[in-house]
Order: C-alpha cells, then sequence, then structure tokens
C-alpha cells in the first residue's frame, strides 16, 4: 500500500469531538488545512513539489510510520549553467523535465516516496528502504536514464545519498548531509554517489563547533594578529608584512586557518573576521605613525565572500579616517576565487578603492585558471607568485617559467613577490631573475603582532620603543 493511500485512509476517519478530543480536533484540522495547501507548492516546470512541501510531506510520513529506514537521496548536475550556455534555455528546460519525471516515477510507483525540486538542477527523493543497495539502485538507474536522454551536452550527474538509524529522523537533517556527501563528489568523472558517513559526520560536527565558537572568540580577543615579514632579499631587511589571524582556543590551543577559515567562509562569517583584522592592522599602523616610527605596508586580505559584500568600500574608508592611516601601506591582497565569485561587483569595488589610493595585490599568482586574464583586465599593483612554481628549482622547466613570468609581470610594471622562500638555491635563482621581494621561512615565519614590532625596532637604529 502506497504512502498517499495510507494516508487517504486516515484521513477519512472522523476524528474525536469530545470536550477531551478538543485539542486533537484543532490539530487534525492544521493538518487538514496544510494537506489542502500542499498541492499549490509545487514547481510549474516540473511539476515536483518544491522544499517547503516536500519538508511537511515527508515530516508527516516519517511521524506516521516512525518504525521503518528512510533514505534521502539529493542530485546536482555539474556545472548546468554551461549546460544552458550551450544548448540553451529551452532544451535545459527539457533536461530538467525529463529528470523531473525520473524522480516522480519513484513517487507514483515506490511507497513511502516523496520527490523534490529544491532549486535549478537539484532534485531530491525521501524514501523508505529495507537494505541500502535499494537506494544504490534508484541512483544508478536515474543515471542510466540520464545518460542515455538524447542530448547534445555530456550531462554529469552527482548524487549524494543519506540515511539515519535513529527512530523518526529529522527529513532537513537528511537532506543537508546528502548535501554534504553529494559536494564530496561532485564534478568527479568516475565517481557518481557517495553516502554520508562517519567522517563526513565528524568532519560537520568539527564545522558546528567552529560556527558555534567564533562569536564569543572575536568578544574575547581570542583571534589574534600574526604578520609574515616581506623582505628585500638583497638586504634581508623588512619591507612590510601580510596580515594574518590564529585563533587561540582557551581549551584547544591554538588553531590553525586551515581549521577555520573555510568554515567561516562558507557561512560568511569571514567577513567580520576580516573586519577584525583589518582594524588591529590600522590601529597597528596607526600607533607607529603617532609615535613617529617608520611605517612599511602590511597587506590584508580580503577573501572571496566580499564578492558579495556591499560595505567592503565602506568599512576600508571608515578605518582609514578613524585611524589617520594613508591606506597606501594596507594592501589589499585577492585570490582569483575573490572575482570568480562575481568578477563585475568585484572588479567595481576594486576600482574604486584603487582609485581611492588602496594597493591592489593578486595573491597565489599562478594557481587558477584564469590568471592572465586576470592579470590583462583587473586593476593589479602587485603580484604574489605562488609557492608551487619554487619548490622543484631542479627542474629546468620550472626554471624557465619562473624567468620568464618575472620578466612578464616587470614589463608590465607590476611589483612582483614571491611566496614560500625556504632555501638559499631559492633566493640566488630569484635575485638572479630580477625579483628583490619574498616572504618565506627562509626569512622568517609569521609571527605575533608584537614580535613583528619587536623586529622592525631592531632594525631601526632610531627606535627607542622596544
Amino acid at each position: 500500500m502506497g504512502y498517499q493511500k495510507a494516508k487517504d485512509e486516515v484521513i477519512n476517519v472522523s476524528p474525536q469531538t469530545t470536550d477531551a478530543g478538543k485539542m486533537e480536533l484543532y490539530l487534525y484540522s492544521l493538518r487538514k488545512m496544510a494537506q489542502q495547501n500542499v498541492e499549490s507548492n509545487r514547481i510549474t516546470l516540473t511539476n515536483l513539489y518544491n522544499l517547503k512541501a516536500f519538508f511537511y510531506l515527508c515530516g508527516e510520513m516519517i511521524r506516521e510510520n516512525p518504525d521503518l529506514q528512510y533514505g534521502v537521496i539529493l542530485m546536482d548536475i555539474t556545472q548546468f549553467k554551461a549546460v544552458n550556455e550551450f544548448c540553451g534555455r529551452s532544451e535545459g528546460d527539457r533536461l530538467l523535465k525529463f529528470i523531473a519525471d525520473c524522480f516522480g516515477a519513484y513517487e507514483k510507483e515506490r511507497p513511502y516516496t516523496y520527490a523534490c525540486h529544491v532549486r535549478a538542477d537539484v532534485f531530491c527523493m525521501c524514501t523508505a528502504y529495507g537494505e541500502k543497495q535499494e537506494l544504490v539502485d534508484i541512483v544508478l538507474s536515474i543515471k542510466k536514464k540520464i545518460d542515455e536522454f538524447p542530448f547534445v551536452y555530456k550531462v554529469l550527474p552527482s548524487f549524494g545519498i543519506s540515511i539515519s538509524a535513529e527512530r523518526e529522523p529529522s527529513i532537513s537533517y537528511l537532506k543537508d548531509c546528502a548535501v554534504i556527501a553529494m559536494n564530496s563528489i561532485k564534478g568527479k568523472v568516475f565517481a557518481s554517489y557517495a553516502f554520508f558517513d562517519d567522517e563526513m559526520r565528524r568532519h560537520q560536527l568539527r564545522e558546528r563547533q567552529v560556527e558555534n565558537d567564533i562569536v564569543s572568540a572575536l568578544q574575547e580577543g581570542e583571534l589574534e594578529l600574526y604578520i609574515q615579514p616581506k623582505v628585500d632579499m638583497h638586504s634581508g631587511r623588512i619591507v612590510g608584512g601580510e596580515a594574518l589571524v590564529r585563533w587561540n582556543h582557551p581549551q584547544k590551543g591554538m588553531i590553525g586557518p586551515g581549521e577555520f577559515i573555510p568554515v567561516l567562509e562558507k557561512n560568511g562569517f569571514i567577513i567580520n573576521v576580516d573586519a577584525y583584522i583589518w582594524e588591529r592592522v590600522f590601529s597597528y599602523l596607526g600607533s607607529l605613525q603617532q609615535k613617529k616610527r617608520h611605517l612599511v605596508p602590511i597587506s590584508v586580505n580580503v577573501s572571496r565572500v566580499h564578492a558579495y559584500d556591499t560595505g567592503l568600500c565602506d568599512t576600508l574608508l571608515g578605518l582609514k579616517e578613524k585611524y589617520q592611516v594613508p591606506v597606501g601601506y594596507v594592501p589589499l591582497e585577492l585570490t582569483e576565487g575573490a572575482f570568480l565569485e562575481d568578477e563585475e561587483g568585484m572588479y567595481v569595488r576594486m576600482k574604486f578603492l584603487k582609485s581611492k589610493g588602496f594597493v591592489i595585490s593578486m595573491d597565489d599568482f599562478g594557481t587558477g585558471y584564469s590568471t592572465m586574464n586576470m592579470l590583462k583586465n583587473q586593476p593589479m599593483d602587485e603580484i604574489k607568485i605562488d609557492r608551487g612554481f619554487i619548490t622543484d628549482m631542479d627542474n629546468p622547466k620550472c626554471r624557465i617559467i619562473v624567468r620568464h613570468t618575472i620578466d612578464m609581470l616587470k614589463d608590465l610594471n607590476t611589483r612582483v613577490i614571491v611566496e614560500g622562500v625556504e632555501t638559499k638555491e631559492q633566493r640566488e635563482f630569484l635575485l638572479k631573475c630580477g625579483c628583490d621581494l619574498a616572504q618565506g621561512f627562509l626569512f622568517y615565519k609569521p609571527v605575533p603582532v608584537e614580535e613583528f614590532d619587536r623586529l622592525l625596532c631592531s632594525q631601526d637604529k632610531s627606535c627607542h620603543f622596544c
């Protein structure tokens, strides 16, 4: 018996109307109204339920049949935007309708099953199952149909599957877990599906812990400003620095940025952390200026999330006014990814900030797909060559690439810094190539701002503040 039939039989039973049953009648009425509204919550293009109706129907199904096992299958198409651009919107819609029919067929034919069109090219299904292989079989069947669909563009679907041993699992949680599983293999040609597993669960818990702790970390001053010096390789003198963030957790000790920065970029809180570090940098440079000490530029990182931050320019200009620091001493470091999020929006903001005196620097040069385009089109004053270019100096091809890259950047009148310099051989080679500036462990590791300040003092003979 399908779930719809079972549900209809329950609805046709008259509810109690005694005084003791008034609350039951009230709840029954609410459910009845919700069920009547469900049919209006379908996506016009595909005629599948939208996410709101899907969550409601699956929640009711699980509540009324708590002893069954439930699994959620979520599917996304890699680079569906390219499908529309290459084939046209009408062909893209034809594909979406076909995929919707594949999912909808299970809703009609399989007991205790609902399908959903989440958005664009994302589809979801919740179904009761006995063995995990049933869920795999559904995935492979849908994939086979998509592979055989007559279409001029190679369609690459990715599936995430989540299950729960808990009684009456949360449908929204299962869906989120399926998203995580799907993202773990999205775009991988030889992996079409993945189950949400214990390692993903642990990773998810770590992310939640970061999200829970980061607000208090800002309030309690647990996030610390570190600076990695930039040096003139001829003299060894510090000529600048890059501002970095470290998290000194009261229980876990020092947490590296690789553990929390990706989480903060995902949930958008990196904007708050960036603003916190920016203020620390402006404040430090302002204090140097008040003491009439020699200033060196300290660059700050601008996350890709700032592509959507309409307050970016106001924040930076506000800090300039607050601390009266010439903005040329606070270069803005961006990776290529910052432009790929919203190239036009970020370009407009960078062009505006450049007009106000900010120096624009491209970090990790050479690691992206569109580096040369970025170099040609974006307002870059400084290029930081990624450490990956100099890790294999014994390779003649590597040396040729580095030498000609430096020549090209100098011809473009762009300041060049090489990251990750760790050996004397690398230093000597770069100097022969005409590159003077570098960052790397051969010179200095990232240090707390207080230690950076002492380093500046020690090379400034006129300093009386150490």
